[in-house]
């Protein structure tokens, strides 16, 4: 092999001149045809992701596991969240009124209570209209109907108490209702000594649910961190043996005048396409896994119906793209960082 240096200084000339031609050359080319010099990127990149199969394939699996995980935290803290809120909805507080409370009375009592800032609906019920209730839900039960005749229905309306049903848009600030209930005279006047109002119902339940969807969050973002730097550390493994193997060709390259993007465009091309696949992968697995087991959780009482929706709307592409978005951005910024620390010594 000729050595420039051992080479004559009119050859060396020669040499510089055959360069900086060729350089002008290059440039010209890559001014009127970008799309060719872009088109070469991709392809070479496409090439470079067939080298290294297995690596890639690590680094797409990886990838997508930690996609996963992220879809699995969001979604598991949106349901939990949504399941709370559902359940928060439906409680009301039920205060018992003597049975023979009349609904002139519980007209009153209504209007005291729905001062409240944070009373959001109020229905009162006597106790004859209870025993209405009752029959109702009872309705399909011809054992408990068959007893019903005229002297047990006066019997169980003299013990049936009224009651007020009360709806709230807090249900865990109930201090100041606590309060009216506790200390109005005509309220203690007909409250039920016997009952006591039901401030605390679901309360355990809601509390619960709301832990879970807080520590879902939590450790799922814990996962999915964790899997993020295993992936980046994959990528970046990937992307420096690359580099380390073709170091050689890196060499030509610049010898030949390319500059910085061409030589690091096919490496983050390799790592895009790992992303991509990685996306597609995720979002397939995640929408078929979640479509499976919504029916399940919604039989637990797990409100589901928002991520259902979105999932079964046209709104299912922009998920992909979000996923596909998303493993671009990991590969791309793992690539980044394999080649801004690699290259230069290539």
């Amino acid at each position: 092999m000729i050595r420039k240096n051992n080479l004559p200084k009119e050859s060396k000339k020669d040499l510089k001149k055959a360069a900086k031609k060729g350089l002008r050359t290059m440039r010209k080319t890559r001014a009127k045809h970008p799309l060719r010099e872009e088109g070469r990127i991709i392809k070479y990149g496409a090439k470079g992701f067939g080298r290294n199969i297995w690596l890639s394939s690590a680094a797409t699996i990886v990838m997508a596991i930690t996609l996963i995980i992220l879809f699995v935290t969001v979604v598991a803290s949106v349901i939990l969240t949504n399941t709370a809120n559902m359940m928060r909805d439906k409680i009301d507080i039920t205060i018992y009124f003597q049975p023979k409370t009349s609904a002139e009375t519980l007209g009153e009592l209504k209007n005291i209570i729905s001062k409240d800032g944070n009373i959001k609906s109020v229905v009162v019920s006597t106790s004859e209209e209870e025993y209405e209730k009752f029959l109702a839900e009872n309705a399909e039960s011809d054992e408990i109907l068959n007893v019903l005749d005229d002297e047990m229905k006066a019997l169980m309306i003299s013990k049936m108490q009224a009651t007020m049903r009360i709806k709230v848009y807090d249900v865990d600030n109930l201090d100041s209702i606590k309060n009216v209930v506790e200390k109005d005279e005509k309220f203690q006047k007909y409250l039920d000594e016997e009952m006591a109002p039901t401030y605390d119902v679901n309360q355990v339940e809601i509390a619960t649910i709301t832990s879970w969807a807080r520590i879902a969050r939590t450790g799922g973002l814990v996962l999915a961190i964790v899997f993020l730097v295993i992936s980046v550390l994959i990528i970046f493994s990937t992307i420096r043996m690359a580099i380390f193997s073709r170091r050689e060709e890196i060499y030509m390259m610049k010898l030949v005048g390319a500059d910085k993007h061409f030589i690091r465009g096919p490496f983050l091309v390799e790592a895009e396409i790992c992303g991509v696949i990685a996306g597609l992968i995720a979002a397939t697995v995640s929408y078929f896994g979640f479509m499976f087991l919504a029916p399940k959780l919604s039989g637990y009482g797990i409100n589901v119906d928002e991520i259902v929706t979105l999932l079964e709307s046209n709104k299912l592409i922009l998920v992909y793209l979000v996923f596909v978005g998303a493993g671009i951005i990991i590969g791309r910024v793992s690539a980044d960082l394999a080649v801004s620390k690699y290259l230069h010594k290539a």
